[in-house]
Parts: C-alpha cells; structure tokens; sequence
C-alpha cells in the first residue's frame, strides 16, 4: 500500500494553492466546504477562483509565486503548467517537511487527493493511486447513485444523540449491539420515524450468541457474499495457527484476538450473547459442529 488513506482534521490546517486556472478552481470545489484556511496565489486568475475570493473563502494574491511564499503552510497544492516551477517548488516544500500535491504528477506528490463522496459526516475516499483516475470518478459515480442524501441528516441525527447513548448504555457490547438495531431498524433513511426507530432499538438489546467456523482449506476469496456481514459483526476471532491476511482484512479490525478456548468457554460466551469466529484445521472444525449444532461453518459458496 503506498497511499495509506486517513481523514486530516481541517481546523486550523493552512493551504496553499500555486496557480488560479481551471484546475486550481477544481480542487477548491472541495478545499472550500472544509474549515482549512486558503491562501491562492498566481498571475493570471479564472473568474470561479475570483468568485472563492468575492465570497471571502480563500486569500488571492495576483503575482508570480516564489518559494518564500512555502513557510506557515501544512499543505501545497501545485497546479501550474510549469513543470520546471512545479518540480522546484516540490523539492523545496518537501525539504521544509510540508506535504505537496503537484497535478499530474505523481512522482512529486507526497499525497493525493481522492475522489469524495460526500455526505455531511460520511465520507467516502476512493483512490487508485494515481493508476486509473477515470475509473475512480467511475465507481464514485455508482456510490453517489447508491448512497442517499438523507444520511447527511441521519448521521447529524446520530451525532446529537451519541452521548445520551453512552450515558444510558456505558456497557461498550450494549451500545454496539444497539446501534446494530437502530441501523437494521431504520438503514439508511432519515424520515419522521427515525425517533421512534432510535428509542424502539433501545428496547431489543438481547441478543443470541453466534458462532462462525472456518477450516484452513477454505479460500477466503470463495466465501459467499452473506458471509461478509457476519464477518464484520464478530466480537472475537479465534485461532491456534497463522490467519490468512485476506481474511482479517474482511473481519471487524477491533475484534478480540485470542487461541482456541475450551468447549466450556466457547459455550459461555454464546449463552452471553458474543459472537466468536473460530479458524481451524479440518479436522478441529469438523470436532466444533459436533458439539455446537448451531454453529455456522462457512465454506466457499455456501453459509
């Protein structure tokens, strides 16, 4: 993974923005619903960069930039058409530790900005790493079709309420088997009954036990797509031997780890209502459906 994806923390953070043409205007498109201070500077100005300027957004310098302009900055975004001025400008922002993004240039960035999609406090970022930008703007396109406008309200409405949940839940596996309820109860809506569904998913706390089984014969990438879900709910993954990478990546990342325990164990903690993943041999997966009948053993292209 060269391009590791984070979410930076835009109050306070000082941009500076090299060049004022279409491309510039582009990046302020999103530079401009976040709370970072802008700085613009270039010679030659588009009217959508002067209309930021107008609106008070951003700071618009109408003069050549040097590199005594890269001081109290956090980010630089380069977006002349000097090549020769765009690689001089990234060296030196790079030997100041500032990151720099210089358009159609890979080489020299030391980050890149994704395709968004964005709805109020869900966001989502989907990079190639500079391989295939069209197909990027491509599955965004399929996302932004996907994901309705109502989450924008529903996550604020979330947002208001997750200290009176913790206060009426301090139980962490309470909480996140409420919110479990909520969202199963409401999806993705934002409507008059969101309330009703939110006080109601209080009043459906209890919860069976789950037990997912997996052999070490099992491809990963040959589970089903229902496995997925499940998969993403479990509160402990356990095993003796090495767990394929392919497939921690699809399980919860805050999820227990821990060595097989006792059948006793494993009983225990279905009765209280936890959900256990347990990665095997065959042959120790074949011993675990014969004591817990209930257990699902996931193979590929079945549950």
């Amino acid at each position: 993974m060269q391009y590791f994806p984070l979410f930076v923390d835009t109050q306070s953070l000082r941009v500076l923005i090299i060049g004022a043409g279409e491309v510039a205007s582009r990046k302020l498109d999103l530079l401009s619903r976040t709370l970072a201070e802008i700085e613009v500077i270039a010679p030659d100005i588009c009217d959508e960069v002067r209309s930021y300027a107008r609106q008070g957004r951003i700071r618009l310098h109408q003069r050549a930039a040097n590199i005594d302009d890269i001081v109290n900055v956090d980010l630089v975004y380069l977006a002349t058409g000097d090549d020769i001025f765009n690689r001089d400008m990234a060296r030196h922002a790079t030997a100041q530790g500032i990151w720099v993004n210089v358009v159609d240039s890979p080489d020299l960035c030391s980050f890149i900005t994704p395709s968004i999609v964005d709805r109020g406090r869900l966001q989502v970022a989907i990079s190639t790493a500079g391989a295939a930008p069209v197909f990027a703007r491509e599955l965004r396109s399929r996302l932004e079709n996907w994901l309705p406008n109502s989450l924008s309200e529903l996550f604020d409405f979330i947002a208001e309420r997750r200290v009176e949940v913790q206060q009426r839940l301090p139980d962490f596996r309470l909480r996140k088997l409420f919110w479990e309820q909520f969202f199963i109860s409401n999806g993705d809506k934002f409507d008059a009954d969101t309330p009703r569904r939110y006080e109601n998913a209080f009043r459906q706390l209890s919860s069976e036990g789950e037990i997912l089984l997996i052999d070490d014969q099992t491809k990963v990438e040959l589970l089903p797509i229902a496995a997925m879900p499940l998969l993403q709910r479990i509160d402990t993954l356990c095993s003796d031997i090495a767990l394929p990478s392919d497939l921690v990546e699809l399980v919860r990342r805050d999820a227990s780890r821990a060595s097989i325990p006792s059948l006793s164990v494993i009983n225990a903690q279905y009765a209280k209502g936890e959900r256990v993943l347990l990665y095997a041999q065959v042959a120790t997966i074949s011993r675990l459906v014969a004591h817990f009948p209930m257990a699902k053993w996931l193979r590929g292209g079945s549950l």
